[in-house]
């Protein structure tokens, strides 16, 4: 399953990822330019601590015996998270942890640290070297690697003499959980101000996008239900105000388009009727006059004029519910009631309709739309699966809505057609024949009405069979 992901979560991403792509440009051009490497990134802001407690451990050698070096050595080794030994600048271990220096470290201790100074005779009295002031490298050897850090400290040997070189050399394991190398603080405190730094420039820039683009797609989502009275600020003068007026203008366009045509379509459903009203009365009479094969063409006449009189009752329906939507008054309405005047009017001698309502239960609606939903939705029941069994209705009161259900145990739908059976004029393929099927517009009128109540009308196929319908209107 794809992951939705938030606009606000990719634009903070992508600004994170530029900066992290900024840095490492950077630190390659530094590598490239400055000779960047990564003692002097790592040894620079440790470099102060190491020499501080390499001189601590210097001066505490200095007024310890000889024999009681490995445990003032030991002393740091658990405190620091590293193993230490000490040589002279020939490599001779004088104390700490026993170990075999790797090539690139000793190369490390040959190196010079004065190549400017390397003409001066040197001092008999002290070292060449002032302490302190000696080499302190950084050097990844080994086998597995560890990392090797070295001071320049003084060895004050047994006799009496002036101290020799000597090397404080440190191992450790990993850089990034000592404390010498990587200040948990100052990095926490660094990462948290790119982040506040950068939420405040980047947060009022995407609040803005996104509240604005939150407010088209709502927008957009009520002009795709049909409701083409929406507002839409026009402050902006960029690329979201330019597409703020365009909705606005296709809104408008697409609202003159649909109220003209609903109102064609009333007004040729009421032009039609009274001439077929009239050229009904007239078949009756005729059909009373005539005899023999005559009569029955007349009859014939008569069927189809009656299924052209319905057709336009519905019209007239489908179009009232439209047109009128927007001067619907709702009130409380006794569901118990309009279900028994709905299944009074629809329901054929013998039917078989169970009806499971509460007396008390009241919805927020039109009530002649809602007998009108009913009446559609158990004439169609009725139609298609009157034969197979019980219709049942029922209704359930929830939070704040209440869910009016007809059910039966026909054949049910595909559920590729189960919304589709909604749209004015869209029968389904067993339902295009007159005996079985309508004009399409049951359906199409019982969800206008039913959205007209600021309700919700849906089908559903049951198992094993059958298919309910679950109008949904605001509790009273």
């Amino acid at each position: 399953m794809k992951l939705r992901r938030s606009l606000s979560a990719k634009i903070l991403f992508t600004a994170f990822l530029n900066l992290a792509l900024l840095l490492i440009v950077f630190l390659v051009f530094a590598r490239v330019q400055y000779r960047f490497d990564l003692s002097s990134f790592l040894l620079a802001p440790a470099r102060d601590r190491i020499l501080s407690v390499s001189r601590l451990i210097a001066l505490s050698l200095e007024q310890t015996a000889r024999p009681a070096w490995d445990q003032v050595l030991q002393q740091y080794v658990g405190k620091y998270e590293a193993q230490l030994s000490l040589f002279d600048d020939k490599g001779t271990l004088y104390g700490g942890t026993r170990v075999t220096l790797p090539a690139a470290v000793a190369a490390a201790m040959a190196r010079d640290p004065f190549p400017g100074n390397s003409r001066k005779p040197p001092d008999p009295r002290r070292p060449t070297r002032p302490l302190g002031e000696g080499p302190l490298f950084l050097v990844r050897a080994g086998n597995p690697a560890w990392y090797w850090v070295g001071t320049d400290i003084p060895i004050w040997p047994v006799r009496p003499g002036p101290p020799l070189h000597g090397f404080l050399i440190w191992r450790f394991h990993t850089l990034w959980t000592n404390t010498f190398f990587l200040n948990y603080r100052a990095w926490a405190a660094v990462i948290f101000a790119v982040v506040l730094v950068s939420v405040v420039c980047w947060l009022p820039l995407i609040r803005g996008l996104t509240s604005a683009i939150s407010e088209l797609t709502r927008a957009t989502g009520r002009v795709a239900e049909g409701h083409f009275e929406i507002t839409l600020p026009d402050k902006r003068q960029d690329e979201l105000g330019q597409l703020s007026a365009s909705i606005r203008q296709m809104t408008e366009r697409l609202s003159g388009f649909v109220h003209g045509q609903r109102r064609f379509l009333s007004d040729v459903a009421h032009e039609l009727s009274s001439p077929v009203a009239r050229m009904q009365a007239a078949l009756g009479i005729l059909e009373q006059r005539v005899q023999g094969p005559a009569q029955g063409y007349v009859s014939d006449a008569l069927e189809e004029l009656q299924h052209m009189s319905g057709l336009i009752n519905e019209l007239l329906l489908f179009s009232k519910a439209q047109i009128g939507g927007a001067e619907v008054h709702l009130k409380p309405v006794n569901v118990a009631d309009a279900v028994r005047r709905a299944v009074d009017r629809e329901a054929p001698p013998g039917a078989l309709i169970e009806t499971h309502v509460a007396e008390q239960l009241e919805v927020i609606a039109n009530p002649e739309y809602l007998f009108r939903s009913l009446g559609n939705v158990i004439r169609n029941a009725i139609r298609y699966a009157g034969h197979a069994g019980p219709i049942t209705i029922s209704a359930t009161n929830g939070d704040s809505e209440v869910a009016i259900t007809v059910a039966d145990n026909g054949p049910g739908l595909p559920e590729s057609e189960l919304d589709r059976v909604f749209k004015p004029f869209y029968r389904p393929e067993f339902a295009r024949q007159r005996e079985t099927g309508g004009a399409g517009l049951g359906l199409a009128i019982v969800r206008n009405c039913v959205e007209a109540c600021d309700g919700s009308v849906r089908c559903r196929n049951r198992i094993p069979r059958g298919l309910e319908v679950e109008i949904r209107l605001p509790a009273a």
